[in-house]
């Protein structure tokens, strides 16, 4: 039995290792996600500070993270941490294309090719968010760089035909963000139209202005 002993102890060890690993890293992925919600808050609001702030926790936390499970693949590739490091890649790339940066590869961030991408078709949301806060206060040059910015990204997606096994689900974002896209596009074009209305009527008030004077 002391063979049998030495192995159980051994299992238990293991265990006890990861499942410390596992409850820091569930820990560091909560912190993580709410400091790139922050972030991405912080870019709609125009806080340059409190965004490069935020995204500099982000990033931080998700070095702690690829560290800890360094060892634990299974638990570095679980549901709960890619969804984390795409939340982190989502608001570096949303602050890339905002600011007019250089866009950050998946290299630079360290993150997964696949996670990478599903945090670039969901940076097309926060775009459309943005150019919806925009048009509020009229059409613009502005607006029209983010639908071009959300176009490229469709135009990225659209070429990752491969197996949802291998992308984890990208083809669905991809469906959503030709939907936000198409909206947006919309939006836009109802923006143009209105802001030409608008000067039309005002050059047909300052005309007949001028007949009645």
């Amino acid at each position: 039995m002391s063979r049998l002993d030495d192995i159980a102890k051994a299992v238990h060890a293991s265990f006890e290792a990861q499942t410390a690993a596992r409850d820091a890293a569930l820990a560091q992925t909560r912190q993580l996600t709410r400091h790139c919600a922050q972030a991405i808050r912080a870019i709609h609001r125009d806080e340059a500070d409190n965004a490069q702030a935020e995204l500099k926790a982000a990033g931080e936390l998700a070095a702690a993270l690829r560290a800890g499970l360094a060892g634990f693949p299974d638990l570095y590739f679980a549901g709960y941490t890619q969804d984390a490091l795409k939340e982190y890649a989502e608001a570096t790339i949303v602050d890339a294309l905002v600011a007019g940066k250089p866009l950050p590869a998946p290299q630079e961030l360290q993150v997964e090719p696949a996670t990478y991408m599903q945090g670039l078709a969901e940076a097309a949301g926060e775009l459309r968010r943005r150019c919806l806060d925009i048009l509020r206060h009229g059409h613009s040059d502005e607006a029209e760089r983010l639908l071009e910015q959300m176009d490229d990204i469709y135009a990225v997606l659209v070429t990752m035909d491969y197996p949802d096994a291998v992308t984890r689900g990208l083809r669905r974002l991809t469906d959503i963000c030709r939907s936000l896209v198409e909206r947006t596009r919309g939006d836009m074009t109802i923006s143009l139209r209105q802001q030409g209305l608008e000067a039309s009527l005002r050059r047909l008030e300052d005309r007949l202005g001028k007949e009645d004077a």
